[in-house]
């Protein structure tokens, strides 16, 4: 039995549901999210709420039952308040703009760093050292997030490269000379 499985999913008349042939499609007023249902969970939907329900009682259906769930509540989560992540570029010279669906990245290489992200999300870049990325789809922004620190992690000595707004890099103590 999963803990998680057997809660409700309470939501807004803001969001619109609608369940077909084991397709869930949620939208609301940031957008509209699809979710293809696994063949061993049903959903009921009754004034405003959803109940995930097993069909069968087995190892498989208990494993999936909880992360359904979830998947179906940050859906609707985010059509409605949208999902953000932070990235702060630091390091000399690192800076970062937006041109039309473009991520344009200086990280110290000899060369831009051009980076096409989806339509759905937008990035916002408020100032030349900041990120912002948000959109109803919470594993869509964690990726675009992930990919573009990718590009330059941050190193421990210094601290310099792209990371999260509230991760906290550990420094490690340079060489000790002889004296």
């Amino acid at each position: 039995m999963s803990r998680i499985g057997k809660q409700l999913i309470n939501f807004d008349d803001s969001i619109k549901v609608t369940y077909v042939n084991s397709l869930l499609t949620v939208s609301g007023p940031k957008g509209e999210l699809t979710l293809n249902v696994p063949s061993e969970l049903t959903l009921s939907l009754k004034d405003n709420e959803i109940h995930v329900i097993v069909r069968e009682d087995n190892g498989d259906s208990n494993a999936v039952w909880g992360l359904t769930r979830s998947l179906i509540h940050n859906m609707t989560v985010g059509v409605k308040d949208s999902f953000t992540k932070k990235l702060v570029l630091v390091g000399p010279g690192y800076k970062a703009t937006t041109e039309e669906n473009y991520l344009v990245l200086k990280l110290g290489y000899s060369h831009d760093i051009i980076y096409s992200y989806p339509k759905t999300l937008t990035l916002k870049c408020q100032k030349d050292t900041t990120i912002e990325i948000s959109g109803c789809d919470k594993q869509l922004v964690g990726q675009v997030a992930a990919e573009i620190r990718d590009f330059r992690k941050p190193e421990p000595y210094k601290g310099k490269g792209v990371k999260y707004s509230d991760e906290i890099i550990v420094r490690k103590k340079g060489k000790d000379s002889k004296k």
